[in-house]
Order: structure tokens, then C-alpha cells, then sequence
């Protein structure tokens, strides 16, 4: 059989899966599967993406195909492409807070992170009026609108965030290689077909692999329940910083996370689950931008995570993870961030928040609002995939 080879990689990512270290209860597992099904229709979607000579962009992470800690604010594009080819990138620049576009040398493997080849985000380009741009990738010198590819170029990345996701609107984008524009690519055979199965399921097992793994380089060497001061976010880009770290709790704690208001125009907290993506971020609260979260009047934003409601509009939802990852991005920088800049975390008793949390009462929300609140979270969501 052709499909013979993905079969078998899809039945030893089910090993993959039942193996992960992390398991525990059952709602480990049911997740795993999850996660195995939208890595699935991802593999296959990158797979049959792979036409660096007549490219396009593909979104192979999103609320169904998640994947390394997925930003619930961001949007991802990539598309493949040849170091030593042109490649024009149009668009119309959307109100979302930020666009930016990363080459990297290859994708990320159980033992690698992919080097960030060329970063920057849409200041560093030509947008007119209308917020119409065009950009330019090759081997040519570098110059207005034009970004040089280095010797390994592989892959072209471009992420649009959100901050309000109730009034921001996405843009459009398109890329075409230069010299092969108008024409079409050769008709498929039988040899591509087998081939692209076989490279699916490649993909899918490294992509498993690689994040079950990246946890363990980058958050687990710190103690629990704390997160690290701002830095560069590995393999992100230059104008992105983060602060990260691991919970646990039981359903009779909270975790109070207070950090500074940013200037920066994106600022933006999420959980992740231990299979190093993001929780339903759809259907229940477990992400909050700037924009969104109640800001005290220090000038101080404080979350709180708990597996029980606590009736605060600040509330990150557990969803019955009593283990997970959490992080906070900035990004649209125009300056290094300091560690009076990160948060401050604390683990309190759940009965002892109203006594802890200094503005306590002004953070209440009634569960009329919390239903609007969740309400509006769907239907951004649902508009965003849609464009």
C-alpha cells in the first residue's frame, strides 16, 4: 500500500503518545490523542506544502493543529523556499498589533532548534496608504524592501498577533517565486504521491518528538512555580522577549502572577498544557493580552491561576491541569526588558486570594459578564480563522 509508511508512522506516534513521561490521569491521555489528531492533519498539510517553486503559505498551527506552545494571540504562516531563489511577499498590513516575518535554516528536531537566519517585523518595511506591501526575498543585496537569504535558507515564517481581539482584523498575504510566477508546476506521479507519504509521517514523528523534548531544555530546569526574568525567546525573534516557567497546584491553591502594565505593544500571558501546547483557549479564559486583562491602579496586572473560580475578571482557567507551563511574551520592542519588567509569583492558599490580592474587590466579575467574556473569546476566534 502507498499510504503503508504513514500508516506506520501514525501507529508509532500512538506509542509516542502513550509513552510521554508526563502521563498521569486519563485526561492526560484524551489530550495526547487530541493532540496526536491535529498533528496528523498538520503533517499532512505541511507534506503536500512543499513546493519551494511555486510556493504558498499554509497556517500549520492553530487552535486545531497545535503545536510548541502556540500563541493564542498569533496567527502563523509559513511557506518553503530555495536559499538561492527570489521570492515576492505581497500583502495588505491588517490592525492586528503586530507582523513580523523570521527565516529560519530549517524546523525544529528532537535535538535542535532551527537557526533565525533574518527577524524583524513591519517597521522595517514599505507600507503604503492603503496598507498595501510587497517584500522581497533572494540572493540578491540587501536594500529597501529587499531581505538577503543566507546559504541555508529553508523555510520563510510570518506571524500577525493580536492584542484586542475584538476589534483588530487580519491582513492578507501571498508569496510567489519570482521567476516562476505564471507558470505551472509538473503534474503529479505516483512517485511524488509515495514520496509525500512518506514525508508526512517523518514530520509527524519528529514534530512529537521535538516538543515532548523541548520542555525539558528550556522550563523544567527551574524550580517549580516560578518564572524566569525576560529574555530573548529561543528561537523567536529579536524584538520578542519572554519570561517562562512551570505550575503545580492543587484545587486548594492559587498562583498570583503580577507583573508591570508594558509599554510594549503586545503583552500577553498563557498556560500550556503538559504536552507543551496551549489549553482551550476558545471556550474557557486561559490566555490574557494586555488589552484584555483588568489592570490595577499601581499599574500592575495580576492574574490568577486556579482550578476553582474565584469570580475575578483576572481568572486563568486550569481546566483540570493541575501541571502545565505558563508564559508571558512581549514583543513589538523598541527596548531591552529588565527584571523589574518580569513578574512576581506567589502561591496562596484559595480562601486567602480576597486578602492577598490588594484590589481585590474592584476584580470581581459577575458569572453574567464571565459568560459575555467567554462569549466574545468564541467568537473572535471563529471570525479570526475565517478572516
Amino acid at each position: 500500500m502507498l499510504t503503508q509508511p504513514f500508516a506506520d508512522a501514525v501507529a508509532e506516534a500512538e506509542e509516542v503518545i502513550k509513552g510521554a513521561k508526563h502521563i498521569r490521569t486519563d485526561q492526560d491521555l484524551v489530550e495526547g490523542y487530541d493532540y496526536l489528531a491535529g498533528s496528523i492533519q498538520a503533517s499532512m498539510m505541511l507534506a503536500w506544502a512543499f513546493e519551494r517553486d511555486h510556493p504558498y503559505f499554509i497556517q500549520s498551527t492553530g487552535p486545531y493543529t497545535k503545536m510548541g506552545l502556540d500563541n493564542p494571540d498569533a496567527l502563523y504562516f509559513h511557506s518553503y523556499i530555495r536559499d538561492d531563489a527570489e521570492y515576492v511577499v505581497t500583502g495588505k498590513r491588517g490592525s492586528t498589533t503586530d507582523l513580523s516575518f523570521q527565516v529560519l535554516n530549517g524546523d525544529y528536531s528532537p535535538v535542535d532548534v532551527p537557526d533565525s537566519l533574518a527577524a524583524f517585523d513591519d517597521r522595517r518595511i514599505t507600507v503604503d496608504d492603503n496598507g498595501d506591501f510587497e517584500v522581497r526575498f533572494g540572493p540578491g543585496p540587501a536594500g529597501p524592501n529587499y531581505f538577503t537569504l543566507a546559504p541555508g535558507s529553508a523555510m520563510l515564517v510570518v506571524r500577525e498577533v493580536y492584542s484586542d481581539w475584538d476589534t483588530e482584523r487580519r491582513g492578507l498575504i501571498r508569496i510567489r517565486r519570482a521567476d516562476t510566477a505564471g507558470t505551472a508546476p509538473p503534474p503529479r506521479t505516483m512517485d511524488l504521491m509515495t514520496k509525500r507519504y512518506g514525508v508526512a509521517g517523518k514530520i509527524l514523528l519528529s514534530r512529537l518528538r521535538t516538543f515532548l523534548a523541548f520542555p525539558e531544555w528550556f522550563y523544567l530546569n527551574q524550580p517549580v512555580n516560578t518564572m524566569n526574568e525576560p529574555r530573548s525567546t529561543p528561537g523567536g525573534l529579536s524584538t520578542q522577549m519572554s519570561s517562562a516557567g512551570h505550575f503545580e497546584l492543587t484545587d486548594d491553591q492559587a498562583m498570583i502572577i503580577t507583573v508591570p502594565r508594558s509599554e510594549a505593544p503586545y503583552q500577553g500571558f498563557q498556560l500550556g498544557s503538559p504536552w507543551y501546547i496551549s489549553t482551550d483557549y476558545i471556550n474557557h479564559q486561559t490566555s490574557l493580552t494586555a488589552e484584555q486583562a483588568r489592570t490595577d491602579p499601581d499599574g500592575k496586572i495580576r492574574f490568577v491561576l486556579a482550578e476553582r473560580d474565584p469570580g475575578l475578571t483576572n481568572w486563568i482557567e486550569l481546566t483540570g491541569h493541575q501541571r502545565g507551563y505558563m508564559q508571558i511574551r512581549w514583543q513589538r520592542l523598541s527596548r531591552d526588558l529588565g527584571p523589574e519588567d518580569g513578574p512576581e509569583v506567589e502561591v496562596v492558599p484559595f480562601g486567602e486570594l480576597p486578602k492577598r490580592l490588594p484590589h481585590h474587590e474592584e476584580s470581581r466579575i459577575t458569572p453574567e459578564l464571565w459568560r459575555e467574556r467567554i462569549a466574545a473569546r468564541q467568537a473572535a476566534v471563529h471570525n479570526r480563522m475565517l478572516g
